[in-house]
């Protein structure tokens, strides 16, 4: 059985979040801290740049602060999105009638 919050590479992590437009508003030491608005609220992301690989718990912690949904965290990017055996989905195309 696959893992619900597979290993992403700290790379992969800052893609999907530059996909969500978060942008980095603070850095102290390997602390980074990316921020954005989504669905209408201030969305704040702690990133350990230290990290070569972010594990399950890191992972769920960053999914929570970024307010997103598991699927929409990983299906913004090809590469991700095989990881939990998904399709790439282009959410900013997508329509929220």
């Amino acid at each position: 059985m696959p893992k619900k919050y597979p290993i992403l590479a700290c790379k992969e992590v800052l893609a999907i979040l530059a996909y969500w437009g978060f942008v980095n508003a603070n850095q102290v030491g390997s602390q980074a801290q990316f921020v954005t608005t989504i669905k209408n609220k201030k969305r704040r992301v702690t990133v350990d740049m230290s990290f070569s690989e972010f594990d399950d718990f890191l992972l769920h912690s960053m999914i929570n602060q970024s307010g997103l949904t598991r699927e929409e965290f990983y299906l913004c990017t090809k590469a991700t999105a095989k990881k939990i055996n998904g399709r790439f989905t282009d959410y900013k195309k997508v329509s929220t009638k």
